[in-house]
C-alpha cells in the first residue's frame, strides 16, 4: 500500500500524512489531494507532514472556516504553533503554477468602484492603490493569497483563478483585504 502511494505521489507530486496525536502520534493517514471530510479517516489532527506541495487547510469540513497555507515541512504541533482551532477537517492542493500572474482588485463588490490590475505581490493595498476595501477581484492568472491585514498578516484566504463577485456571499463576511502576495513555484 506505501509503494503504490509513493508511486501515486512521483505522479502527482502531492502528498501529506495527517497524524492524530501532536509529535506524529496515534492513526495516520495519506493523504495526496484535496479532501472535504477527514472524520472517515481520523477523529482529530495533531500533527501532520508535508511530503511535498502547497496546500490550504480548513478547520471546517468542505474547505470551510478558517483557512491556512502549509508548504512541505513538518508540523508536530501546530495548534500550539498557530493558534488553531481544535483539528483540520479539510484540504486542499494548490497545484505549482509558472507563468505570468494577473489580478484586478475592485473597490465595490460586483466589480465596481476603482480598478486595479496587479501582477506581483502587494503588501499594501491602501499604501500602494489608495483603496480603503477590496471587495471583489478577478483572477486571471496564476494562484493568490490574500491578507485581512498589510504585511501579510492576519487571516489569509486562497483565490484560484476565477471571479470572486462578492467575498461576503463566499463566507468573509466583513473582511477586508489588505495585502495580497502570489504562491509561487519557488515555494514548493
Amino acid at each position: 500500500m506505501r509503494r503504490r502511494l509513493e508511486e501515486e505521489v512521483e505522479n502527482y507530486n502531492t502528498w501529506v500524512t495527517f497524524y492524530e496525536e501532536r509529535n506524529y502520534g496515534g492513526r495516520s493517514w495519506d493523504c495526496n489531494g484535496d479532501y472535504a471530510d477527514f472524520s472517515s479517516h481520523l477523529s482529530r489532527c495533531g500533527s501532520f507532514r508535508v511530503h511535498s506541495g502547497c496546500w490550504m487547510m480548513y478547520d471546517q469540513p468542505n474547505y470551510m472556516g478558517n483557512q491556512y497555507f502549509i508548504r512541505r515541512g513538518e508540523y508536530p504541533d501546530y495548534m500550539s504553533m498557530w493558534g488553531w482551532n481544535n483539528s483540520i477537517r479539510s484540504c486542499r492542493f494548490i497545484p505549482m503554477y509558472r507563468g505570468n500572474y494577473r489580478m484586478r482588485i475592485y473597490e465595490r463588490e460586483s466589480f465596481s468602484g476603482q480598478m486595479h490590475e496587479c501582477m506581483d505581490d502587494c503588501d499594501s493595498i491602501m499604501d500602494r492603490y489608495r483603496m480603503n476595501h477590496c471587495m471583489s477581484c478577478h483572477v486571471m492568472d496564476g494562484h493568490w493569497l490574500m491578507y485581512e491585514q498589510p504585511q501579510y498578516r492576519g487571516k489569509m484566504w486562497y483565490f484560484p483563478p476565477g471571479e470572486y463577485r462578492n467575498f461576503q456571499n463566499m463566507g468573509y463576511h466583513n473582511m477586508r483585504f489588505m495585502s495580497m502576495r502570489r504562491i509561487m513555484d519557488s515555494w514548493y
